[in-house]
């Protein structure tokens, strides 16, 4: 499970711009390798063949800066490879901005990282002027530009993923309830991008924030229970006002008759833990359940501890397919003794993308855009123009006994919903 962190990314990287095509089937390697036959390319490397991680060795996320590390270094293996050039950013931008500075006059061609978002926004300075493309762990699509590529699980990756399924299932409406912070805000950003692009109605959209107690109106509003309740409450008091037998009768037989459903039949939701519970358990209250309406989820929902005790039975989410990665999971452990951390995997996936590419001409924006994408760790991915990525994610249907994936990751790009 990768959880989002938004890794801010500043400036314009001026790279030639590449097409899509459509893509071929998808080999099964451990990292990125080519879904089929490289196009021609003619080779641009700005001012290297080399590839330059940037990483916190120093700091707060040393440790992890120390796996990433491992990780490219694992990608970087097989004779026939780029060198790599390993960089301390300090966890800080300045750090950060100073490394890249450092490794592009040492003659690289590529950079990998770095990890926060100070730091990718003060690499992208640097790497603009030398006209260096940079593979960033960040998943703020915001922030993605043409020659800054955004590897992270995103947002809107995760949602083109949930509206494809929901269309398959002729379920067009869609509505969002999420939390007032900035993951709330990229979800409904995203929602709203993926809907309007497939020519659906605009999602209804509330956000909240505090407990259960500011959270009760505004599912109320969501679900406009009072335009659906109210006419059939009417009827049975005026039932119950006639004070007789029939009026009894016709009070009791009212009260057993549904309400209309809601305006929508697709809820996203962003929250976990207690504050997702507190969500969950309204939505019966105001007849928001399925089959009428299904409840879509985050990524993160994944981790046991973000459903926490939310009764989340049917509710879909999107992620990558934890299979995918095990055999980089057996690799990096094997290596480093201890299982993978998270973020691992797109340091690993962008050495493998420079391995790819440093042997088949090297670095311009057209090779990294490469219309056939790679089958990475996670699951089948492309770079696009526009610095954002392209994903294959799996489908997970949260059961009693736990999540259960109902549709596979897609192995190709045609597929709809990357």
């Amino acid at each position: 499970m990768v959880r989002r962190t938004f890794l801010l990314v500043a400036g314009t990287l001026a790279l030639a711009a590449c097409a899509v095509a459509p893509p071929a089937a998808p080999t099964a390697p451990v990292g990125p390798t080519a879904l089929g036959a490289q196009p021609a390319v003619p080779p641009r490397v700005a001012t290297g063949h080399g590839v330059a991680i940037l990483a916190p060795l120093t700091g707060a996320n040393a440790e992890l800066g120390q796996a990433l590390v491992r990780a490219a270094q694992l990608a970087l293996a097989d004779a026939g490879s780029p060198a790599l050039d390993v960089r301390d950013t300090g966890g800080t931008p300045g750090g950060a901005a100073a490394a890249a500075q450092t490794a592009i006059a040492a003659g690289a061609g590529l950079i990998i990282g770095p990890l926060t978002s100070g730091e990718t926004a003060a690499v992208a300075g640097p790497a603009r002027s030398a006209g260096v493309p940079v593979l960033a762990f960040t998943n703020d699509t915001g922030q993605a530009q043409p020659g800054v590529w955004t590897l992270g699980i995103t947002p809107a990756q995760q949602v083109r993923r949930l509206v494809g399924a929901m269309i398959a299932q002729d379920k067009t409406r869609f509505a969002a309830l999420l939390p007032e912070t900035e993951f709330g805000q990229a979800m409904s950003a995203a929602l709203t991008q993926v809907v309007t692009a497939a020519n659906l109605p605009a999602p209804q959209i509330r956000t909240y924030s505090g407990g259960i107690g500011s959270i009760n109106p505004v599912v109320r509003d969501l679900s406009d229970y009072a335009n659906r309740r109210g006419p059939l409450d009417a009827e049975i008091k005026a039932a119950r006002a006639r004070h007789d037998a029939e009026g009894r009768r016709r009070a009791a037989e009212l009260a057993r008759e549904p309400i209309p459903p809601p305006p929508f039949d697709a809820l996203l939701l962003a929250d976990s833990g207690d504050r997702l519970g507190a969500v969950m358990s309204l939505l019966p209250y105001y007849d928001l359940d399925p089959p009428a309406v299904r409840v879509l989820g985050p990524a993160l929902w994944a981790s046991p501890t973000a459903r926490g005790d939310a009764r989340l039975t049917g509710a879909y989410y999107a992620a990558p397919d934890p299979a995918a990665r095990s055999g980089f999971d057996a690799k990096y452990t094997e290596a480093a003794g201890s299982p993978a951390p998270g973020l691992a995997d797109f340091a690993y996936d962008a050495a493998a993308i420079a391995r790819v590419l440093a042997q088949s001409g090297g670095y311009s924006a057209a090779a990294l855009c490469r219309p056939e994408g790679y089958a990475g760790v996670d699951g089948v991915l492309a770079l696009q123009p526009d610095g954002g990525v392209r994903r294959g994610l799996a489908l997970f249907e949260v059961q009693a006994g736990g999540p259960v994936m109902i549709e596979p990751a897609p192995d190709n790009l045609a597929v709809p919903g990357i």
